[in-house]
């Protein structure tokens, strides 16, 4: 298609730019409340399931900065480098978490708060799906495979969260390791979104030196 590389649209271009910025700020709000809500839940709760979806959540807000900085200099060269950002940050708060979860394994903790974790996981799944609504239909719409990858990550995260909420209830239950083990499901699921994302945004990399 003729935007890809046509220097002489400027217009498009920069339609092309305010577009993925706006998409890219929009996920960004929504997860950075988010992780901030979790945050709170998870000093009164100490579950290593939430911390391990809250490092994600995180780090995936955090993978706004180079989207948006690759929107900006319109730039597809940039917007590739940003695809490969996001799929690192996605492989270091897998890591962080398992180191989490392992931890708890070994050192056991009561959990607290169990009605709070129980919505900080639903909040979670809302946040997520939100922003994978905004980053797929802006990526296909602009023809971004960093954003597409993004909004496949998110949407991921979402079933993750549901992980929050399903520790909540088994802990309930009287089954205190399920937290660190429900911690380190998502942390393998977590690595599973790494190796789709770096899948997408290398097929693509490899279709443009065609």
């Amino acid at each position: 298609m003729a935007h890809d590389h046509s220097h002489g649209l400027v217009h498009a271009s920069i339609k092309r730019s305010r577009a993925g910025v706006r998409a890219v700020a929009l996920a960004l709000v929504v997860l950075a409340v988010t992780a901030a809500a979790q945050a709170v839940v998870f000093v009164a709760s100490g579950s290593v399931a939430l911390l391990a979806d809250l490092i994600h959540n995180a780090g995936d807000a955090a993978t706004a900065i180079p989207l948006g900085i690759a929107f900006v200099m319109r730039s597809e060269r940039a917007e590739r480098l940003a695809g490969l950002a996001v799929v690192a940050a996605i492989f270091v708060s897998a890591c962080v978490a398992g180191y989490e979860a392992v931890d708890r394994l070994v050192h056991p903790q009561d959990v607290e708060a169990l009605g709070a974790l129980a919505l900080a996981g639903a909040l979670g799944f809302a946040g997520n799906w939100v922003a994978a609504i905004v980053r797929t239909r802006a990526g296909q719409r602009l023809d971004s495979p960093a954003l597409i990858a993004d909004g496949d990550h998110a949407r991921a995260d979402a079933y993750v969260s549901l992980g929050v909420i399903a520790s909540a209830v088994v802990v309930a239950l009287g089954v205190r390791v399920a937290d660190p083990l429900i911690g380190l499901t998502i942390t393998l699921i977590i690595l599973r979104i790494t190796w789709r994302s770096w899948g997408t945004v290398r097929s693509h990399d490899h279709h443009d030196h065609r």
